[in-house]
């Protein structure tokens, strides 16, 4: 196992309304071909997902390496590095942290040993009982080197592939015992294995490399959160992986098998409104297209009298234009995004981090000045950003401006990979719709309707629980403390079940009686 260190001074990253997934994850089977720069491109594809840092791990038939570091891909790989990065399969990671530090250690992939057995694991989501679970680790002697969800399930995975001797079955018991939303890929020198939770709330997806130009370049197989990350390397997408499923590649093929039986499906409805590339498609539709009839539904609950719509770069777009459609108003760009300003390694003065928005937006003078104005975004969160909007609109001139969100009030938190996990941060939470508008300083404000943005997407079960408080996956206790304002009841709130310490138990006491060192299968 090789490992490269280059932990590189902290980024600054503007922190306003965007919201933040947790991360992006993929994989590759392909020994003959360059799969450490296939993962590159992959992961310069999901970069929206994460910004904080990127990593890969390549096995290659004898070991596994890693390179990880904080930053951007381009500026954590270089072509040296990927050069020296050979092998037969490849995981890649890029993360928005919702759990755990912004540091090197919480980077992915992480890495875990299982003897003389070494693996790598790209998460994406969150654990809501990886507190309990790293507290027993601890107790049986397995060291931490951060304090992130995602390696306790590397941990996890070790611990009981050491006692059954089988990754896959060390894989299908940690997948009995994690609760929350999960997507993960995970390398071992000769094998890639993708899984993903029972509830398949974290998007998943499976694709097959064609035959390449070049001698010796056989079909390929690979894995991602989102499909975009199959266009740039000359991918087709196959299907989704299943919730519960475990995927096997090796030289042997691809094999299947259920770590657990699939629930009741709850994919993350943010995956639709703002997350996933607006190219990335999923039931056969992009979701560009899905956004774009979530605007013109949005149209038909809340038209206004307006002369421009314009949106708020770059996630508002589809939106807006559905909207505008919908309405026979104009659409145009009201809004310059800077897309060079939101990661820098130069910390801004005291003076521009007060200036806030406008480090990323600029108004277009010439296309407001003197028009009722609609700005339709993809959601409202926070609302800070929104006022900043509103204000530097009407200091371009704009004589009203109207605020429109494509999606509906975000009241709950989530507990599953959105940067959303405390109810106080969110402004729908704490003031009603007229109150928000008087707070943004907006001359009309509308929201969709629940049951409006559900009708615009496939009709294969969602996880709305940031809209109405219904939460798939049960959320301990412990977990949930502190996280709801007073009053709040959410559905689906528990109490932490000892199944998984009772688990954890048997395994060590069958470990304690033999403990043997076979090789990992």
């Amino acid at each position: 196992m090789s490992e490269f260190c280059n932990l590189s001074e902290s980024a600054w990253e503007d922190s306003g309304e965007d919201l933040h997934d947790e991360c992006g994850v993929f994989g590759i089977w392909a020994p003959c071909r360059d799969v450490s720069r296939l993962t590159y491109f992959a992961l310069r594809a999901l970069q929206h997902r994460g910004q904080e840092s990127a990593g890969i791990a390549v096995g290659d038939g004898k070991t596994v390496v890693v390179r990880k570091d904080l930053g951007l891909v381009s500026q954590v790989f270089s072509d040296a590095d990927l050069s020296a990065m050979s092998g037969k399969c490849s995981i890649g990671h890029v993360r928005y942290g919702t759990s755990g530090a912004k540091s090197w250690e919480s980077a992915q992939p992480h890495l875990s040993t299982i003897n003389d057995t070494i693996i790598a694991l790209a998460h994406n989501g969150t654990l809501v009982n990886s507190d309990e679970l790293r507290d027993d680790l601890i107790r049986l002697g397995i060291p931490f080197r951060s304090n992130t969800d995602s390696e306790v399930a590397a941990q996890l995975i070790g611990y009981f592939t050491q006692q059954t001797h089988h990754l896959r079955q060390g894989i299908a018991h940690t997948m009995q015992m994690v609760e929350g939303g999960y997507a993960m890929t995970l390398v071992r020198d000769n094998a890639l294995y993708a899984f993903r939770d029972p509830n398949g709330i974290r998007p998943l997806v499976l694709g097959k490399l064609p035959a390449g130009p070049v001698d010796g370049e056989e079909p390929g197989w690979v894995i991602a959160s989102e499909t975009c990350a199959f266009d740039i390397i000359g991918a087709r997408y196959v299907r989704d992986v299943m919730p519960g499923e475990i995927l096997r590649i090796s030289d042997e093929g691809i094999s299947s098998e259920q770590g657990l039986p699939a629930a009741a499906p709850a994919n993350c409805i943010f995956e639709d409104v703002y997350f996933s590339r607006p190219d990335s498609v999923k039931d056969g539709r992009s979701f560009y297209s899905v956004r774009y009839a979530m605007g013109r539904r949005l149209a038909q609950e809340a038209p206004c009298d307006v002369d421009l719509i314009i949106d708020v770069p770059d996630s508002g777009r589809p939106a807006a234009e559905g909207f505008a459609y919908e309405l026979g108003v104009p659409y145009g760009e009201g809004l310059v995004k800077n897309r060079y300003v939101a990661r820098t390694f130069i910390q801004p003065t005291q003076s521009l981090r007060q200036m806030g928005v406008r480090l990323k937006l600029n108004p277009l003078t010439d296309n407001i000045e003197g028009k009722r104005i609609c700005m339709v975004d993809d959601s409202i969160v926070r609302g800070t950003t929104s006022k900043q909007i509103v204000r530097m609109l009407r200091e371009a001139g704009a004589t009203e401006v109207h605020v429109r969100s494509a999606s509906p009030t975000v009241v709950w938190p989530c507990f599953y990979g959105i940067d959303t996990g405390v109810q106080g941060q969110l402004i729908a939470a704490k003031k009603s719709i007229d109150e928000i508008q008087a707070f943004i300083e907006a001359d009309s404000l509308a929201y969709l309707s629940v049951s409006g943005m559900l009708s615009c997407v496939p009709k294969n079960g969602y996880c709305a629980a940031c809209f109405t408080g219904r939460y798939p996956v049960e959320i301990p206790g412990d977990f949930a403390r502190e996280k709801f304002l007073k009053g709040f009841v959410p559905c689906n709130l528990s109490h932490p079940s000892e199944d998984t310490r009772a688990q954890i138990k048997s395994f060590n006491q069958a470990a304690q009686v033999a403990v043997h060192k076979g090789d990992v299968r």
